[in-house]
């Protein structure tokens, strides 16, 4: 039978999705020193009657893991990583699922990307100690011990994502942060347990792992976000699919995952020595257990009608930012909203600090360039070691 965007999908653990659209992870820059906001709330309510499956922003899981990409105390990422964030965390998944749709908690640790960090004059960690070409300041390697504690803090944010009511857990193993850090080798230059590879992911997946087993209900849906390739644009090459269908197919023969979603720009994407998308060369990697979930430059019906012959759900990211009911409509045929104003900004629930970022890029196509321009005159001195 064809797949539709309609249908009811059903994961390995049990639970039941009502259609094959996903909002993916996106920063909504509504933190407010990490918690929850009611800027944060307006948005994903408005949000939760439309794509099936709704996954939050990705939340940090250990003091030192975060704020990244953000400019100002009242915009910052979302923060897991203390019962104190509970609260708001519970207000947060109630809203994202008003509407009987799934709520998922991403939890991440930005790892080297932590810059807000810096601004503020706190040490940046990494897997190793360097100081980047690409980055305003520098990074401190963990200890052995400490990236064992950023494993159980791992653990530690996906109980809480239990208690919040949250109906599953997002790994974040992607978007160059710590997990795709240690996995990469133009990050890890490491020689103990945690040296390159796939030791520190196996090691965050199998304490995760553990902790549902002994706090989650049984339908708990348990997913992990990758990126498949790491090609920067020095030329230098982190990783290649080769490597990272290798560690997804480690990931899902030792682990009952529900899903596995690629990080992509576009839904079909390939690699320069396949003619294969990224989506078929992962599917035999994953089994016969978890769902396939890809995203990338889907922005009508059309788009994702043919990114969902490639896999089992469909994620809308700037699209479903824009409209806030983008997939409702494309299910039931209705016209969407395509473009931003200042009209639709608010009909849309935007954050503050949405509407700053789709403000700039408006006016200043080099937002991010802008953005990367802070003062981290503050930032600690790292000595790199001999």
């Amino acid at each position: 039978m064809a797949k539709k965007l309609s249908d009811t999908v059903t994961f390995y653990h049990g639970a039941k999705v009502a259609n094959r659209m996903v909002q993916p992870p996106m920063l909504t820059n509504s933190g407010l020193k990490g918690a929850v906001s009611d800027d944060t709330l307006a948005y994903y309510k408005e949000r939760s009657d439309s794509a099936g499956m709704i996954i939050t922003e990705y939340t940090y899981v250990s003091e030192n893991g975060g704020p990244a990409m953000t400019w100002a105390d009242d915009r910052t990422q979302l923060a897991s990583y203390d019962d104190k964030f509970l609260p708001g965390l519970k207000k947060l998944a109630t809203a994202m699922k008003s509407h009987g749709n799934k709520a998922i908690l991403q939890i991440a640790h930005t790892g080297n990307n932590a810059n807000y960090r810096a601004y503020n004059g706190q040490t940046v960690y990494g897997p190793t100690t360097a100081n980047y070409d690409f980055l305003p300041y520098g990074v401190q390697g963990f200890t052995t011990e400490e990236a064992e504690q950023v494993v159980k803090d791992f653990g530690a944010a996906a109980k809480r994502a239990v208690e919040a009511g949250f109906d599953g857990i997002e790994i974040h193993g992607a978007n160059h942060y710590l997990l795709q850090q240690f996995f990469a080798k133009t990050t890890n230059k490491r020689s103990d347990k945690w040296s390159v590879g796939d030791s520190f992911p196996m090691a965050v997946v199998k304490e995760v792992f553990r902790v549902l087993k002994e706090c989650a209900p049984k339908d708990f849906i348990i997913g992990y976000r990758i990126s498949p390739e790491e090609i920067n644009s020095d030329g230098s090459v982190g990783y290649t699919w080769h490597e990272s269908t290798k560690l997804v197919k480690e990931l899902t023969d030792n682990f009952d995952f529900d899903y596995i979603h690629l990080s992509m720009a576009n839904y079909n994407d390939k690699p320069k020595d396949s003619d294969k998308t990224f989506a078929e060369l992962f599917r035999p990697a994953l089994g016969d257990k978890a769902k396939m979930i890809i995203v990338g430059n889907v922005n009508n019906r059309t788009s994702a009608r043919e990114a969902m012959k490639l896999s089992d759900f469909v994620a809308a990211g700037r699209a479903q930012i824009i409209d806030p009911h983008f997939a409702k409509k494309i299910i039931s045929g209705r016209i969407t909203t395509t473009k931003m104003s200042k009209r639709q900004e608010d009909r849309a629930k935007m954050t503050p600090g949405l509407k700053e970022i789709f403000d700039m890029k408006t006016k200043r196509p080099d937002w991010s360039e802008t953005m990367s321009k802070m003062d981290y005159s503050k930032a600690p001195e790292i000595h790199l070691p001999f």
